[in-house]
């Protein structure tokens, strides 16, 4: 079986360029039994960052991400999978398919 990690960064406010989009943590609610249905062969491990307020603990990785949303040069939510950007802003199940389909 093939495990993927998925990481949900964001923040409680919906990102200023991402107006009518959903939260980071609602993408993060809609994602995990999309993912599973869609992929039943697949074990995932679902993280969620809040990055404002989860700043212990994080690997130099994810703090790399979270600067560069900081500077505005990434959106929120952004989502990595296996440690590997996906999609960031305004989320399209095509990008996480198009990934997936490629493991």
């Amino acid at each position: 079986m093939n495990k993927v990690s998925v990481v949900v960064y964001g923040a409680d406010v919906v990102c200023a360029s991402c107006v009518n989009a959903p939260t980071a943590r609602n993408t993060y609610d809609w994602l995990q039994p999309l993912l599973k249905r869609k992929y039943p062969e697949m074990h995932f491990e679902f993280t969620y960052i809040d990055i404002e307020k989860d700043t212990e603990n994080l690997t130099d990785h994810d703090e790399q991400y979270i600067e560069r949303i900081q500077e505005d040069e990434l959106f929120y939510p952004l989502i990595t999978m296996n440690d590997e950007y996906v999609t960031d802003g305004y989320v399209q199940l095509k990008d996480i398919t198009q990934f997936m389909d490629k493991q």
